[in-house]
């Protein structure tokens, strides 16, 4: 499931006016609406905020606003990129300066959809999948050959505690967990130890782990 982790503001200037998209992750309708009227009172002063947020893990709840503009030329457009981006729990407000020259309803289906993706350019929008954390157990002599295996499965290391064994904590992938403990059993011969945890939902963001 795509999701925004951190939002962000990207602008684009067409004939003159300002298109300003400034994308937050949002929880619930309540803190979307919120959100909205937050940058309703930040840029009180613009002739149009138009908005449109997604919510839930089937993107079951959505809502658009086009805040003055003619029917259908910016509240849905916006929302129609989130949708084909599968994005989910994301909300966003375009904050137009009128530049003085008619777009279009075209030209401003065009202008509300490429600020969007402006603004999600500037944001940062993760991958979250099932998995399970995988703690090992082995002596010194198996780190190698354990790191090793990992490495050749795409399995991510999120920490390793040394003392007078080591243990590495892994995050495997929903459905890999036969696949990377027989990989493991082999390499050790058997001797190192694997402690599975519950199931969570994990990112990869650059080269961290994030667990929900």
């Amino acid at each position: 499931m795509k999701a925004l982790y951190q939002g962000g503001e990207g602008e684009i200037t067409e004939k003159k006016s300002r298109f300003i998209a400034t994308v937050r992750p949002v929880e619930s309708e309540e803190e979307a609406a919120a959100f909205i009227a937050e940058m309703k009172k930040k840029y009180w002063d613009a002739r149009h905020n138009c908005s449109a947020f997604v919510i839930g893990p089937n993107q079951e709840l959505t809502r658009c606003s086009d805040d003055g503009e003619p029917a259908q030329t910016a509240g849905r457009p916006m929302l129609d990129v989130l949708l084909r981006e599968e994005i989910h729990n994301a909300a966003v407000v375009v904050t137009r300066y009128f530049g003085g020259t008619l777009l279009g309803t075209g030209g401003l289906v065009r202008a509300y959809q490429k600020a969007v993706q402006e603004g999600l350019a500037h944001s940062v929008v993760i991958e979250k999948e099932p998995g399970k954390k995988l703690s090992i157990q082995t002596d010194y002599t198996g780190l190698g050959k354990i790191q090793y295996s990992l490495a050749q499965q795409d399995i991510p290391v999120i920490g390793t505690e040394y003392t007078d064994a080591v243990q590495i904590d892994a995050m495997v992938p929903a459905g890999k967990e036969e696949e990377v403990a027989e990989q493991i059993t082999e390499v050790t011969g058997g001797a190192a130890r694997l402690i599975w945890g519950k199931e969570v939902e994990f990112a990869r963001i650059g080269k961290e782990i994030k667990i929900f």
